[in-house]
C-alpha cells in the first residue's frame, strides 16, 4: 500500500506520538487501508494502543497526534499528498490521500510491471509444502483437486512473498492399503478370465479396477486363470501402483501442478530408518514402553494423550512413519513445514507437531491446513460420491467438464476452513456471473482498448515516469487504490496460508476496472488524457495478468 508513503507517514506518527511521552521502541504504528470509504484511504489506531500506557483520553491522544503531525506534514516529503486528518471515536486518525499520491503508486505499476505486487516479507525463509499426497489407490477425487488448487497456488504466493517454497508430493506407497489394490487387480483379473469370486467390500471396486485388470493381462499375455494364478501378488500391486502413480501425474498435468519434489514412504520411512528415528527419540526420553508396546510422549507437547508407535505385535502405527519423514524434512533445511490435509485429519496435526517440537524444532515450525471438502453441483442437486466403491468424480471429470480454468479457480473461492460448493453449470458459463470469466473478460477487454488505441488513433500509454495530472475522476482513483493493494493482498495470503483472498480480490479488481471503463472515455481527442488513461489501462493489464499468473489461470488477450 503506497510503501514509501505510508513508512514516512508511520515514522511522523511516531515521532508526534512522543511528543505525548514515551513508548516502547518495539511497539509498531498500525496503518491500514480504511474499511469504508467515507472513512478516508487510511486509518491508524495508535492512540488507542497508547491509551494504557500513558493513561489518558484516547480521543485526547489522538487530537495531540494530530497537532503534532501536521506540523510535520509541513516539511516532510510527502506534503501535499495528505489532503485531512480526522479524528474519529473511539480514536481513530483517518487520512485521506490526494489524488497525486495514488498517480505516484500507478508510476510505481507501470515501472514494476510483472514484479508488481512482489515483496520481501518473507525474509528467505525455505518452506516445504506438502499436499495432494493420495494414496497410490485410484485416481485423484475432486477433493484432491481442491488440495492441488490451495497448495499449488499457496506455493506460487510464498514465493512471490520473498520466501523458498518448493511443492511436495508424498506418496504412502508403504502400507497396507498397496496390498489391497493388487489383491483387487488380481481378483479382478480372475473374474475376466471365468473364476466365480465373492468380491470383499474392504476392496477397490471402482471400473477402473478393471481396467487395469485388463492391461495387466495384456501386458503380461495373461490367458488363462492358471497363469493369472501364478503371478505374485506383489506383481500385481508393483503394476497397481505404477499404472495409477503415471495417472496421477497426468492428472495433476492436466490440471497445471507439478512438484518439486517426489517423495516414497518406502525409501524415506523404511524400517531401519524407522527404528533409529525412534531408538534416537527414546534415548532423548520420548518414547517409552508399556505392554509390550511403545509409546511417544506427545503429552509433554500438548497432545491429549501420548500415542501408540510401535504395537506390542511388532507392527508399527501410521505415527511412526510419519514422525520419520517429518524428520527428512527438516534434514533437508527446510524453516517450515506446512501439511496440508483433508478433513478427517484434525487429531493428526496435534501429534504431529509434537513430534516436531521432540526433534528439536519449535512449534510454529509446522503448521497443518485442514482443507474441507467440496461438493458438487449440477442442475441444482448434490452430486453423491463414495470413493472405495468406485462411485467418486475424478479431478479428470471436472477438467473435462469445465476446463483447467474454472476448475483451479472454483476450488479456490473459499478459505480453506470452509465447505466449498462447486457449481458445474456456473462453472461453465461464459457469462459475467461467472466469476473466472468475468476476470478473464477484463484482462481481454484491457488488451483490446490498448490494441484498438495503437492500431486505430496511434496512441500510446503514458510512461511511467509521467506525472499522471489528469487523472482526477472518481472512477480512476478507485482503479488505482484497488491496484495499489494487490501487494498487500498476496502479504494477507502468505500470512494466513489461505490463497482465498486472492480470487476475490481479482472478482473485485475487475469490477473496478469494468466501471472505470463505463465512466471514463479512454481513446478521446485530448490526446494527453488518453495517454494517461491509457497508461491506467496498462496497469491494470499488469495488475490482472500477474493475479492470474498466480492462480495458474490463462489470462486470454482476446474473447
Amino acid at each position: 500500500m503506497l510503501p514509501q508513503l505510508k513508512e514516512e507517514l508511520q515514522s511522523l506518527i511516531r515521532s508526534a506520538a512522543g511528543e505525548c511521552g514515551s513508548f516502547p521502541e518495539s511497539l509498531t504504528v498500525p496503518l491500514e487501508v480504511a474499511a469504508f470509504k467515507e472513512h478516508g484511504d487510511l486509518s491508524c489506531n495508535f492512540a488507542l494502543q497508547l491509551t494504557k500506557i500513558f493513561r489518558r483520553n484516547p480521543m485526547e491522544l489522538a487530537e495531540n497526534i494530530k497537532n503534532a503531525l501536521q506540523v510535520r506534514l509541513l516539511t516532510s516529503s510527502i506534503r501535499g499528498k495528505i489532503v485531512s486528518i480526522d479524528v474519529v471515536k473511539p480514536g481513530f486518525l483517518n487520512f485521506r490521500l490526494s489524488p497525486s499520491a495514488y498517480c505516484d503508486a500507478l508510476g510505481g505499476i507501470l515501472g514494476l510491471g510483472t514484479l508488481f505486487g512482489r515483496t520481501n516479507t518473507g525474509k528467505a525463509k525455505r518452506v516445504l509444502v506438502e499436499f495432494v499426497s493420495a494414496n497410490p489407490t485410484g485416481p485423484l477425487t475432486v477433493a484432491h483437486a481442491r488440495q492441488a488448487a490451495v497448495g499449488d497456488v499457496l506455493v506460487n504466493i510464498l514465493n512471490a512473498t520473498g520466501r523458498h517454497a518448493e511443492r511436495e508430493f508424498y506418496v504412502n506407497d508403504g502400507g497396507n492399503q498397496i496390498r489391497t489394490l493388487g489383491l483387487s487387480v488380481q481378483w479382478r483379473t480372475l473374474e475376466i478370465l471365468g473364476e466365480k469370486i465373492d468380491y470383499p467390500e474392504d476392496c477397490y471396486q471402482g471400473d477402473y479396477i478393471r481396467d487395469m485388470a485388463v492391461i495387466f493381462m495384456r501386458e503380461r499375455k495373461i490367458l488363462d486363470i492358471a497363469a493369472a494364478k501364478a503371478i505374485s501378488l506383489e506383481d500385481y500391486s508393483g503394476f497397481a501402483k505404477n499404472y495409477l502413480m503415471d495417472v496421477i501425474r497426468e492428472d495433476l498435468r492436466l490440471f497445471r501442478v507439478s512438484f518439486d519434489n517426489w517423495s516414497f514412504e518406502s525409501q524415506v520411512a523404511s524400517s531401519d530408518k524407522i527404528a533409529m528415528a525412534l531408538e534416537d527419540l527414546k534415548q532423548k526420553g520420548f518414547i517409552y514402553e508399556k505392554d509390550g508396546a511403545l509409546w511417544f510422549a506427545s503429552t509433554r507437547f500438548g497432545d491429549d494423550k501420548d500415542r501408540v508407535v510401535k504395537k506390542s505385535d511388532g507392527f508399527y502405527t501410521y505415527l511412526a512413519p510419519d514422525i520419520v519423514y517429518h524428520k527428512n524434512k527438516y534434514d533437508r533445511g527446510f524453516d517450515l513445514l506446512v501439511d496440508i490435509l483433508g478433513p478427517d485429519h484434525h487429531g493428526y496435526i496435534p501429534r504431529i507437531k509434537a513430534a516436531a517440537q521432540a526433534l528439536g524444532k519449535d512449534a510454529t515450525a509446522l503448521e497443518g491446513l485442514i482443507i474441507q471438502l467440496a461438493t458438487i453441483f449440477r442442475d441444482g442437486k448434490q452430486l453423491r460420491m463414495s470413493t472405495r466403491a468406485g462411485e467418486f468424480i475424478s479431478l479428470r471429470e471436472v477438467v473435462n467438464e469445465v476446463g483447467t480454468d474454472a476448475g483451479r479457480y472454483f476450488m479456490l473461492m473459499r478459505q480453506v476452513s470452509q465447505q466449498l460448493e462447486f457449481d458445474i453449470d456456473l462453472a461453465k458459463k461464459q457469462a459475467p456471473e461467472n466469476p473466472v470469466y468475468y476476470i478473464q473478460y477484463a484482462h481481454a477487454r484491457v488488451c483490446s482498448i490498448l490494441r484498438k488505441a495503437r492500431e486505430e488513433a496511434s496512441l500510446v500509454p503514458a510512461t511511467a515516469c509521467g506525472r499522471f495530472v489528469r487523472l482526477k475522476e472518481d472512477a480512476e482513483i478507485d482503479l488505482i487504490k484497488k491496484m495499489d493493494l494487490f501487494p498487500d493482498i498476496l502479504d494477507l495470503c502468505a500470512q494466513q496460508l489461505d490463497p482465498a483472498p486472492l480470487p476475490r480480490y481479482m472478482q473485485e479488481l475487475a469490477g473496478t476496472f469494468h466501471k472505470f471503463y463505463d465512466k471514463c472515455r479512454v481513446i478521446d481527442e485530448d490526446k494527453e488524457l488518453s495517454a494517461e488513461r491509457l497508461a491506467l489501462v496498462d496497469a491494470a493489464r499488469i495488475v490482472l495478468l500477474n493475479g492470474l499468473t498466480l492462480l495458474g489461470i490463462t489470462a486470454p488477450e482476446k474473447m
